[in-house]
Parts: C-alpha cells; sequence; structure tokens
C-alpha cells in the first residue's frame, strides 16, 4: 500500500490538479482569520469549514485524474479498485494533515489570541473530522460513481457548500456548531473526538460505497 501510495501522490503532483483546491484553502484561512481576536476554537471552526470544501474537491480531482481506460489499468496493476479508491483516500488524508498545520498556525501568527494546547488539540481533530468527512464527500462524487468529470466535481462542491447548513447532520453541522459557541475548549475534546470517529468511519464506509457502485457501474 506505501508504494501504491506514493505513485498515486507522484501522479497528483505531476498533473497539478492538487494547485486549486489547496490554494483555496490557503486564501479562505488567510482571508477569514487575519487580525481575529475572537475565541480560538471559532476560528478553527471556520478553518474546519475551510478544509471541508478543500478535501471534497481534492478528492475528486484525484480520483479523477485518468479517462476510464487509463483507471482500468491501474486497478489491475494495484490489485483492486478497493485498493486504488483506499490509497486515494490516503493521499487526501496526507495532504490534509499538511494543510492542517497551516490551520492551526497561521491564527496564532495573524491574529491576537491566549493559545492553551487543548485549544490546538480541539482545532487539529476539527480540521482532520473535516478533511475525512470531505474525502468521505469526494470518493461518493467522483466519477466512478457519478460517470462524467463535470458533473462529479459540481455534484461533490455543491454538496460541499450545502451540508454544512444542514441542521444537525453529523458530523460537520455539529462540529461547527459546538467550534461556534463559546463553551471552554476543554469541554469540546470528547464532541469532537468523538465525530472524528465518525468522520473516519464514514471515510472506511466511502471507499466500501465507492468500490461497490464502480464494479456495478463495470
Amino acid at each position: 500500500m506505501t508504494a501504491l501510495c506514493r505513485f498515486t501522490l507522484a501522479r497528483l503532483l505531476h498533473s497539478q490538479r492538487y494547485l486549486p483546491p489547496v490554494l483555496l484553502f490557503l486564501a479562505l484561512v488567510t482571508v477569514l482569520t487575519s487580525s481575529d481576536s475572537g475565541p480560538l476554537t471559532a476560528v478553527y471552526g471556520v478553518c474546519a469549514g475551510s478544509m471541508f470544501l478543500t478535501s471534497c474537491w481534492l478528492t475528486v480531482s484525484l480520483v479523477n485524474l485518468d479517462e476510464p481506460q487509463g483507471r482500468a489499468i491501474a486497478v489491475v496493476s494495484s490489485g483492486s479498485a478497493r485498493r486504488l479508491f483506499a490509497a486515494d483516500a490516503l493521499v487526501a488524508l496526507g495532504i490534509c494533515l499538511l494543510l492542517t498545520l497551516f490551520g492551526l498556525a497561521y491564527p496564532l501568527v495573524a491574529g491576537h489570541h491566549t493559545v492553551q494546547g487543548v485549544q490546538l488539540l480541539v482545532g487539529a481533530a476539527a480540521q482532520l473530522t473535516a478533511a475525512a468527512t470531505g474525502i468521505a464527500l469526494g470518493l461518493v462524487c467522483s466519477r466512478p460513481v457519478v460517470g462524467r468529470p463535470g458533473y462529479s466535481l459540481l455534484a461533490a462542491l455543491g454538496s460541499a457548500l450545502v451540508l454544512p447548513l444542514v441542521p444537525r447532520l453529523p458530523p460537520l453541522n455539529p462540529l461547527l456548531t459546538l467550534l461556534a459557541g463559546r463553551r471552554p475548549a476543554a469541554e469540546l475534546v470528547w464532541p469532537v473526538g468523538g465525530l472524528a470517529v465518525l468522520a473516519a468511519g464514514l471515510a472506511v464506509a466511502a471507499v466500501l460505497v465507492t468500490d461497490f457502485v464502480a464494479a456495478r457501474r463495470e
């Protein structure tokens, strides 16, 4: 799996399709968190929302890299379509991990906040929760499921803009609601941690569902 992930990452870097979603995240975090002096958890909520949109776009771009014929060759080379989808998800998650570091650090440099370790923990968990949720959405909206790359990206980004607004729809809406509140960061550790576990489960389920639907379409 390590070699497959390296191969997938190399293909993504060569294609440069990672640039639009990554630049979107950097721009949103820079614009929306600069000179902020509010609660740090609320600022990290903004970063988490940005991460959700970015991870979804990044995953769709990654899965849609190849034409169907090229994807079929990659499936044969990797051993199974499920392994290839899993590699796509892991590569997207790895890039989101790097972006999380920026999302944690930039608000501290550009804003005015009193920093506690528990706030950083909650912020990291929130952004990774959003990343896993976006990856799950990106997988089920990718071309092996939807069929056409344009419709695939449109479905993914449209859903990414709407789903966070649906009241009580886990994990993203409850996550953003928690972070936007005035509760101390120490009280958010377990609720955010539970949502992170749920998001990880959704990402795993999305790999299985995407593999199943793609096999049926073939």
